[in-house]
């Protein structure tokens, strides 16, 4: 856990409460409330507190003293300030799932004085209460909207405090550096050793090159975050339709020998090598004078330069005079006539979408474009636009540290590089942030 200082660290905030389970018929349904005065909410509830973290049967009352509006018997846990998940006092209560029971409840912990919670408050609390950082509480919003094994496994790295560990070691590192150069501005008449300001700059250019090679890892945390994106181009009547149906393992597109049936990109999620990927099928590519299939056409363009991965298709009858920088060539309708093994020293994969000869090689192939595109050196990857922002901030501070000659303008610039690496882990200047970081929680979170 945590252990950071916050602007908004404070105690007494008014108590929340919120379902922590999904609505719709199920057994068992989870009431979430931590704040201020949750003990005496517990017991008017419950009767008396159960020991802390140990689960209890209970009967709830809506006024436990009077035995008044039987509510339910429920399992209720309680958690004591500071050991809980928002180190506030907080407990649970396990409840039957049925819609009265839970609106009962719900009446009943107003009564007593909470609130409903907003979303992700109980998160937020956590965070203003030095339970996690702020890349950990993004961990745990990416944990609950993980699809795939991937994304889950970063989630969890970053949970665990992958990046936290990462950014603090930098700052530590340059907070020693800032000191030594604060020692060579206030004592420069000292004869001070000369490796001292050598071996500061060496670390600044140590740290400049990590952080630079943390920035340019190809996005592999935020491909795996928000998931890859493969568009299927080609002329019409290539088989791109198909193609995404075989791969969806669905008819999500309407197959149709009549060329141009397809004028708008349809995407369907998929999962290559334990990543989402988006299939995108786009309209047939040729000169038309129709305006609907001249827009379809304007689109597949679009999803062309924004996509992570093109695959090229065309027929064994039609080949392409040129192929895409980096797409993957694949040649339909090798039943009727073989493919070519390269087209401009491009390697060309043969398929036949009736026979299915070749379409295990084709997954193949599309797998390993998928781990390729999120493989990484081991190193915690960098998640979101914001760790982005503020790392490529801290690296332009300390390109003008090593640029600058004057002490004190070296020392101002390493100052900022400071800050910026603390606006990641959310210890500095993050009040404009954080109702964005939060507000992609569910309630309950």
């Amino acid at each position: 856990m945590s252990t950071h200082p916050t602007e908004t660290h404070q105690q007494g905030l008014p108590p929340v409460f919120a379902l922590a389970t999904g609505s719709g018929r199920a057994a068992v349904a989870l009431m979430r409330v931590s704040g201020n005065g949750c003990a005496d909410i517990l017991t008017r509830l419950a009767g008396k507190l159960p020991p802390p973290r140990r689960a209890a049967l209970r009967r709830l009352w809506r006024d436990a003293s009077t035995s008044t509006d039987h509510l339910d018997d429920a399992l209720v846990l309680w958690f004591p300030a500071p050991r809980s998940y928002t180190g506030e006092d907080s407990f649970e209560l396990h409840l039957h799932a049925g819609p009265a029971v839970i609106t009962a409840v719900a009446d009943a912990l107003i009564d007593a004085g909470a609130r409903p919670a907003e979303p992700g408050e109980f998160t937020r609390r956590a965070f203003m209460h030095g339970r996690i950082d702020l890349t950990e509480a993004e961990g745990i919003a990416d944990l609950i909207a993980s699809e795939t094994e991937a994304q889950r496994r970063q989630a969890l790295a970053q949970l665990d405090g992958g990046l936290s560990t990462l950014y603090r070691g930098w700052a530590d590192r340059l907070r020693i550096v800032l000191a030594q150069q604060e020692a060579l501005i206030d004592f420069p008449d000292e004869d001070l050793p000369l490796h001292v300001e050598a071996g500061l700059l060496a670390e600044i250019t140590s740290l400049r090159n990590e952080i630079t090679a943390h920035i340019t890892d190809g996005n592999r945390g935020e491909r795996i975050r928000r998931g890859l994106a493969f568009a299927i181009i080609g002329p019409p009547n290539a088989g791109k339709s198909s193609l995404l149906n075989w791969l969806a393992e669905r008819d999500a597109a309407i197959v149709s020998p009549i060329a141009g049936t397809t004028r708008d990109a349809i995407e369907i999620a998929i999962v290559l090598a334990d990543a989402k990927v988006t299939l995108v099928d786009t309209a047939g590519l040729r000169e038309t004078s129709d305006p609907i299939e001249a827009e379809g056409v304007r689109r597949a363009m679009f999803h062309v330069e924004h996509s992570d991965c093109v695959i090229q298709m065309f027929p064994s009858d039609e080949l392409p005079d040129t192929l895409l920088p980096d797409s993957i060539a694949v040649c339909n309708k090798i039943d009727i006539i073989p493919a070519p093994d390269l087209i401009n020293d491009t390697p060309v994969l043969g398929i036949s979408l009736r026979t299915g000869d070749g379409l295990a090689r084709l997954h193949a192939a599309l797998e390993e474009k998928a781990r390729i595109l999120t493989a990484g050196n081991g190193a915690p990857p960098l998640t979101r636009a914001r760790h982005r922002a503020a790392a490529e901030a801290a690296l332009a501070n300390l390109d003008e540290a090593l640029r600058v000659d004057w002490p004190e303008m070296r020392g101002e610039e390493l100052r900022l590089a400071m800050r910026s690496l603390g606006r990641l882990t959310g210890e500095v200047g993050v009040e404009d942030i954080l109702d964005t970081v939060f507000g992609q929680f569910c309630i309950g979170k």
